[in-house]
């Protein structure tokens, strides 16, 4: 008889994903102590027979489909043990896995086997959802990732035995609609054939052609591009009214200068954050946002107002109008963040904290802790709102999901609530029936898969170098999350005037990074705690990551150091500690020339266009040579051709022509 396939393919992590580790390991200690089952096979199951008279049935159809005596609900150890012992009869291991040089995909499951799992009923609620539309990402196997998988906007599907759909496993616990939609995801992407990178696609839809801009052009070098970018203005004309309210601010901005301003241009701001937010716009909301926040800094002349910061945020509003407004490329909904934010309930999670980050929303305080989901490789966010002007340090005993903000930033977190959106944020229903189980962890982030662990830093930058340009992806709170294995932490110094620390990393497999943390009023023990801990041979560091200044720059979350997990965000100080510890490093020619050039451009913004000393026509012809010297010949012309719009009485023109200078010397940033 020929030997059961699928049974013969499930792997240890395929077990644990398809029960639990702990029904796992008391079966496997059970067969390797020979007192497991004794293993029949017929054609129509295989079956094992336990010592104390329990039989288990194992039927094609997956682990669902097993029958067992010992009455249980759902998977048992028994289950677990009948297709150790079968695998150990047929001289195999769940660790040795299906033969790694067999391709498939799961773009070969047909509508007819989906029909089939899913019965009519279902099967037609998942037409729907595909005739809607969604995003999805698409993960092929790799040497460490050797299980095909499918990111949702509120999930993950892993395809865990080859050819054999039963053993689709979603995190959500309407599993069989969600593997519906992960396989017509690769149905789509096989179709489209799309590199497998990080790039989210369409797929479905009434109209499919409803994408963004390609933004590969607009992260192509400055110097290789071809023709000018498009005008803002005819991106106005074809895109959604907020969006076009919210550059003219922009335009309005850059022309009479954040320091010159009016009170009344604060309730014009408000009234384009509502238009935005009721058009669902939610990225650009978010940028609304962050340039109130730093307009109000500024008015309070608050430390945390940064020029270059300010001009950065209006070149992502121009930057997502004109991609959004282009009839190729990269979803509409990924570049505006219009994307369902439906909520869906996840089976049993094990969760690992990657610490929190203390944000101050007006005069309340928001709490974000980072929870990675090892089993959907993403990391997932927890939000806490607190009333107060509270630090970080003050919020470590506040109470969160049933817990504490300080326990859940760096513990182990096992919950049977959970709800996700599509944008990565968690919810933990707090009941009787089902729990959630926060223990101490002591950093153990070795087990974390290969999408979120990163330890060779040039590999990592090469990731980054696949995704669109910084000014155009998601805002998702956790989309850039990832954890560094460290092996040295070779330079670090303090900055007075910007009340920042740096420090260069040398990853674990190779490649450096920058670690940049600057100082905040709701974290003032922060920069104390993390210079403590980057003295302590750190091994693991969580952190935002983003292309720039000639490589990766992380903005720190947590850091593990002599096994304790340490959040910045929520030390105790008052940032009084001495951290002057040695020179900053020199940037290199032609990372300085691009500094340089967009500091100017976010002076102009900070002046005002039409408020600009006659002398400034001849710092842009100068900064421009020096581009040119660097070999940025393109940023070199793009700021000759703001120079020209200038003149007297500058207007929308000048704008457009600091949009495409701006733009394209971020995006030149990134690619160094």
């Amino acid at each position: 008889m020929t030997p059961r396939a699928d049974l013969l393919a499930l792997t240890e992590d395929a077990l644990v994903s398809l029960t639990n580790r702990g029904l796992y390991k008391r079966a496997a200690k059970e067969v390797a102590a020979g007192t497991g089952p004794a293993v029949a096979e017929d054609a129509e199951a295989v079956r094992g027979t336990f010592p104390d008279g329990v039989v288990c049935a194992l039927h094609p159809g997956g682990l669902e489909a097993a029958d067992c005596t010992c009455g249980a609900v759902g998977a048992c150890r028994h289950v677990v043990a009948v297709v150790l012992a079968y695998q150990t009869a047929h001289q195999t291991t769940a660790a040795d896995g299906p033969d790694d040089g067999e391709e498939w995909s799961p773009a070969e499951f047909t509508d007819d086997e989906l029909e089939a799992l899913l019965g009519k009923r279902s099967y037609a609620t998942a037409r729907r959802r595909f005739a809607a539309g969604y995003l999805a990402r698409v993960h092929p196997p790799t040497a460490r990732e050797p299980v095909p998988w499918v990111e949702l906007p509120n999930c993950s599907v892993r395809f865990l035995v080859p050819h054999d759909l039963a053993y689709a496993r979603s995190d959500v616990r309407d599993t069989k609609e969600a593997v519906a939609l992960a396989v017509w995801a690769w149905h789509a992407w096989t179709k489209e054939s799309g590199e497998p990178g990080d790039r989210h696609f369409a797929v479905g839809g009434a109209d499919t052609g409803e994408t963004g801009a390609d933004v590969d052009d607009l992260a192509a070098s400055p110097d290789v591009a071809d023709g000018p970018a498009a005008s803002t203005d005819d991106v106005q004309k074809a895109g959604p009214d907020a969006l076009a309210s919210a550059v003219e601010l922009a335009a309005d901005v850059f022309l009479t200068g954040v320091s010159n301003l009016a009170a009344g241009f604060t309730p014009r701001l408000a009234r384009v954050r509502r238009d935005l937010e009721a058009a669902n716009l939610r990225w650009p909301l978010l940028a609304a946002e962050d340039l109130s926040d730093q307009l109000a800094a500024h008015a309070d002349r608050a430390a945390r107002h940064q020029q270059v910061l300010v001009a950065d945020l209006l070149a992502e509003l121009v930057a997502r109008a004109r991609v959004a407004g282009s009839s190729v490329g990269q979803p509409r909904s990924r570049v505006l963040g219009t994307e369902e934010a439906a909520e869906v309930a996840l089976r049993r999670l094990r969760l690992t904290a990657l610490g929190c980050r203390v944000q101050a929303v007006g005069g309340d305080r928001r709490a974000l802790v980072f929870l990675a989901d090892p089993a959907a490789g993403v990391v997932l966010t927890l939000d806490g709102r607190y009333q107060g002007a509270a630090t970080g340090a003050d919020l470590v005993g506040r109470r969160l999901a049933g817990s504490t903000v300080g326990v859940l930033a760096g513990g182990n977190v096992v919950t049977e609530t959970a709800h996700r959106r599509a944008d990565r944020r968690l919810r933990l229903a707090v009941n009787r029936v089902a729990r959630t189980t926060v223990s101490q962890s002591g950093g153990a982030w070795s087990h974390l898969p290969g999408t979120l662990l990163a330890r060779d830093l040039d590999a990592l930058a090469a990731e980054f170098d696949r995704l669109p340009p910084r000014l155009v992806r998601p805002r998702v709170d956790a989309e850039d999350v990832r954890v560094v294995e460290v092996a040295e932490v070779e330079h670090l110094w303090y900055e007075p005037g910007s009340q920042r620390l740096t420090a260069v990393v040398h990853g674990a497999a190779g490649g450096t990074a920058r670690i940049v943390s600057e100082h905040r009023s709701v974290a003032p023990g922060a920069l104390d705690a993390l210079a403590d801990a980057l003295h302590r041979e750190p091994r693991y560091v969580s952190a935002t990551v983003r292309r720039g200044r000639g490589g990766l720059v992380l903005t720190p979350i947590a850091v593990v150091a002599e096994g304790r997990v340490v959040v910045p965000d929520l030390a105790a100080g008052d940032g009084s500690k001495d951290l002057d510890d040695g020179a900053a490093l020199v940037p290199d020619p032609l990372t300085a020339a691009i500094e340089s050039a967009f500091e100017l451009l976010a002076e102009m913004v900070h002046r005002g266009a039409r408020h600009l000393p006659q002398s400034f026509g001849t710092r842009l012809d100068t900064t421009a040579d020096r581009l040119d010297s660097a070999g940025l010949g393109r940023c070199g012309a793009d700021l000759r051709g703001l120079n020209r719009t200038l003149g007297p009485a500058p207007g929308r023109a000048a704008f457009d022509a600091w949009s495409d200078a701006a733009i394209r010397l971020i995006t030149m940033a990134e690619l160094r």
